[in-house]
């Protein structure tokens, strides 16, 4: 299927945190993956690209969930009167247990899959299991859905029960570079890896160090490649460690909980803070080691200035720090400050994979922090969480988030008037095989201001439809997607 085209439609997307750009009745060129930029009027030199009339449909970029738990969706929403130590006992570490059957995972990764291509997520950093074979699988899925993903095998060797926690520092150490072999043989374009320590309560001193070398080991071999060949940067050179396919990034947890805090300052007393703990081992950020840490509750203000000089991205986890009890991240301070952040809708501990409500929950929890906290740290805005959502998780991707020419085209395309956006939830909804947009004949032509705001009182603008979306299930919206270019079909 061709990736140059040209889409039409109302088209939206975020420029800053708090603006937004909007061309009514506009087109956006995708020209071999990749946006070629977005117009009021069609340039002459894209008139023969094939267009796809979506007129009254609002366009906006990919959705990015920059935290969930793929093994955890199979019990979302149980649970949720525990705090996060006896919840992970009680609840994730069992279940987890559970992967090292392949017949179990198989039909709970499909369903997690399934629920991803459904909605307006276009990429996902996501923790798998500690198992290999699992991971794989999981990997797997991705890449044959069209999404992009970074797809982590879990790290975690102590405190943890047996029929979980690998057996030793090494063992986990091996498993992983075996797992980095295996996903290079296996030449996925759209899935990559990431090193993923559970957090430190989970793993060993020796555990951490060595997940360290192993990430500034790929660094070292993309610089050398980077040196060798700049027309390819990330491609291996013959004499590169099986076990290192690329520069691999970082995901883990960070200060989410009271006493998960608390447990760091016992295991790691000789650290100058949680987030210097990770810095220390090798794994918190810098040019050559992008990093994610979800959540981000209770950093100190010396955290806070480490996680900016080290470039690191904070996955934001509204709704799982609600449901956990674990409190509310500033995130207002850290925008103001320039960190990066982006969202997640953090499965299990949040009740689902849609973005859109993710953005929704950050926006509720800024608001009573505002008011029961901290009044000197303003709400989110709609804006400022479409923003959030969009660029700010996109750019771990690199030129991801926005349709400026040169980023790679991720689209999502709305219909208010979507037959499935009936739906309450849309959370178990049988979806069909067919491409998204056939799921929505009203998208395959023109509406009119009134149908693409069917229930409201007047016409709605643009950025009052996005609004109404994120508190509305947008997901029970979306009739197309795109990722770089392709076209992404219901499984």
């Amino acid at each position: 299927m061709s990736t140059s085209f040209v889409l039409k439609g109302d088209l939206l997307q975020s420029i800053s945190p708090g603006e937004l750009s909007v061309i009514e009745d506009g087109y956006l060129v995708c020209v071999e993956g990749l946006s070629a930029g977005a117009f009021s009027e069609l340039p002459e030199r894209f008139a023969g690209l094939e267009l796809r009339d979506y007129t009254g449909a609002l366009i906006i970029p990919g959705l990015v969930d920059l935290h969930t738990h793929a093994p955890q969706y199979s019990y979302r929403g149980t649970g949720m009167d525990l705090e996060l130590l006896d919840w992970l006992q009680n609840y994730t570490y069992p279940e987890e247990a559970r992967y090292r059957d392949l017949n179990y995972a198989k039909p709970a990764y499909e369903a997690f899959v399934a629920r991803l291509v459904a909605g307006a997520t276009t990429r996902v950093a996501v923790f798998s299991t500690v198992h290999v074979p699992a991971t794989l699988l999981l990997m797997d899925l991705l890449e044959q859905s069209g999404l992009a993903s970074f797809v982590g095998k879990v790290n975690m060797d102590r405190n943890a029960p047996d029929t979980l926690r690998e057996p030793s520092a090494a063992a986990a150490l091996q498993s992983t570079a075996e797992w980095l072999e295996q996903t290079a043989a296996r030449g996925y374009r759209r899935t990559r890896p990431i090193l993923t320590p559970r957090f430190i309560p989970a793993c060993s001193d020796e555990l951490m160090r060595g997940l360290g070398a192993m990430q500034q080991e790929s660094s070292s071999f993309v610089s050398d490649t980077q040196e060798s060949s700049p027309s390819s940067p990330s491609a291996a050179p013959p004499s590169a460690p099986p076990s290192v396919p690329a520069s691999v990034p970082v995901q883990s947890h960070l200060s989410e909980n009271l006493r998960e805090i608390e447990w760091v300052r016992e295991l790691r007393p000789q650290a100058a803070s949680y987030a210097a703990a990770y810095c220390d081992d090798g794994l918190l950020g810098g040019p050559s080691c992008p990093t994610i840490m979800a959540h981000c509750v209770y950093l100190e203000p010396e955290e806070a200035a480490l996680l900016k000089a080290r470039g690191v991205w904070i996955a934001h986890c509204a709704e799982s720090n609600t449901n956990l009890a674990s409190g509310i991240a500033p995130v207002r301070s850290y925008l103001t400050d320039g960190l990066r952040v982006g969202l997640g809708t953090d499965v299990a501990g949040g009740s689902g994979l849609s973005v859109f409500r993710a953005m929704m929950h950050s926006i509720q929890a800024s608001k009573l922090r505002w008011r029961f906290v901290d009044e000197r740290l303003a709400p989110l805005t709609a804006a400022e969480a479409f923003y959030l959502a969009t660029r700010g998780g996109g750019s771990f991707w690199g030129k991801v988030g926005g349709f400026e020419e040169g980023f790679e085209f991720d689209a999502v395309v709305l219909n208010e008037r979507a037959p499935q956006s009936a739906a309450p939830l849309n959370e178990c909804a049988p979806q069909s095989a067919a491409p998204l947009a056939e799921r929505a004949p009203h998208a395959a032509r023109p509406l009119s201001p009134a149908e693409h705001s069917p229930h409201a009182a007047r016409p709605l603008s643009p950025a009052e439809r996005l609004e109404r979306l994120i508190y509305a299930d947008g997901d029970a919206c979306v009739v197309e997607k795109y990722v770089a270019g392709g076209r992404v079909c219901a499984t």
